[in-house]
């Protein structure tokens, strides 16, 4: 059931109230960097520097997680798509330029002929270079792209009426939230899924702790780039004064959280000035500002969250080390 129309006609870009009163960079970053110890949200990583920068981690040889799900996508796509009733709606949490996405646009579209895509994503700007760019490449496509927060995104897609839906949310992405937050997303989810509807989780798995540190502080100082470029931009958008020389990324596997932490560590201590806050932040030799968490599980924690949230564990796909996996799940 090709879709015969113009580009533009199979393209929706809705821009939710979210976005334009989402927490300002500004006070994020004065609520942070006053709180004790320092924070920095990670999603303000990702200005057109740090997004360019997360692609090059993306194709190091150090960083697994993308190279192993991508190629688990590639091998299972055909089975996760067999589950399509044949009126699938594909519905996409945080898709970004939808990269890996595509092979499973692909074999959807196999399976049934065409397909509604609705990608959510806090970025309009990103949603609507990668939604053209798809929409040219799978004539059968229809995109219905919704700049918002995970939240309202859902509430949006709720207003739908489907005969079936596939909620995908990979990249590992669950593991940036804390564990409370992980279970909560989940439940809202849920919460949004019919009998007939799934869940496709990609997480990355526990590991040796070598490998997790190579991933995340790699060779060639492209992580540090990307961690340090938070500075830059505090700079850039905010009139600081931070020295990023003065300042190194460190990440370590922190076992018992079972995450990766990824800091920025003074290496003296100073005073930073931030004109539009019109504030100056204090650091001791050492101190840090923590800017993100990547959280690793294991078989049994997936199971357990799956039981927490109200879903059950469908199929599991694994790559050969166990590196990653990609959860299909069902409502419980």
């Amino acid at each position: 059931m090709p879709f015969d129309a113009t580009l533009e006609t199979r393209l929706n870009i809705e821009i939710e109230a979210t976005v334009a009163t989402a927490p300002s960079f500004a006070k994020d970053v004065l609520a942070g960097l006053s709180a004790h110890p320092k924070t920095l949200p990670p999603m303000y990583f990702y200005d057109a520097i740090g997004s360019r920068l997360f692609e090059k981690i993306c194709k190091l040889p150090e960083y697994y997680l993308t190279r192993t799900e991508h190629a688990l996508l590639k091998r299972f796509a055909p089975q996760i798509a067999a589950r399509a009733n044949g009126n699938l709606a594909l519905i996409e949490l945080g898709s970004g330029s939808s990269f890996k996405t595509r092979r499973l646009i692909a074999a959807l579209l196999a399976q049934q002929g065409g397909l509604h895509y609705f990608p959510i994503d806090i970025s309009a700007t990103m949603l609507t270079r990668s939604a053209k760019k798809l929409l040219r490449e799978y004539p059968e496509l229809l995109i219905t792209a919704h700049a918002a927060d995970y939240d309202a995104g859902l509430r949006r897609i709720a207003a739908e009426h489907f005969t079936q839906k596939l909620v995908i949310f990979l990249g590992s992405s669950l593991g940036n939230f804390e564990p409370p937050q992980a279970l909560a997303l989940m439940r809202k989810v849920r919460a949004h899924l019919n009998d007939e509807d799934y869940f496709l989780l990609g997480v990355d798995m526990q590991k040796d702790a070598a490998v997790l540190h190579a991933a995340y502080d790699d060779a060639q100082g492209v992580t540090a780039a990307f961690n340090l470029n938070i500075l830059h931009r505090i700079n850039r958008g905010l009139g600081g004064e931070f020295d990023p020389a003065l300042f190194k990324h460190a990440a370590f596997y922190n076992a018992a959280q079972s995450r990766v932490e990824m800091h920025l560590r003074s290496s003296r201590a100073q005073e930073v000035f931030v004109e539009r806050l019109d504030r100056s932040f204090q650091f001791a030799a050492g101190e840090t500002i923590h800017t993100e968490n990547s959280h690793k599980y294991s078989d049994a924690q997936i199971l357990q969250m799956c039981r927490r949230t109200g879903f059950r564990l469908v199929q599991r796909w694994q790559d050969d080390k166990k590196y990653f996996s990609l959860n299909l799940l069902g409502p419980a």
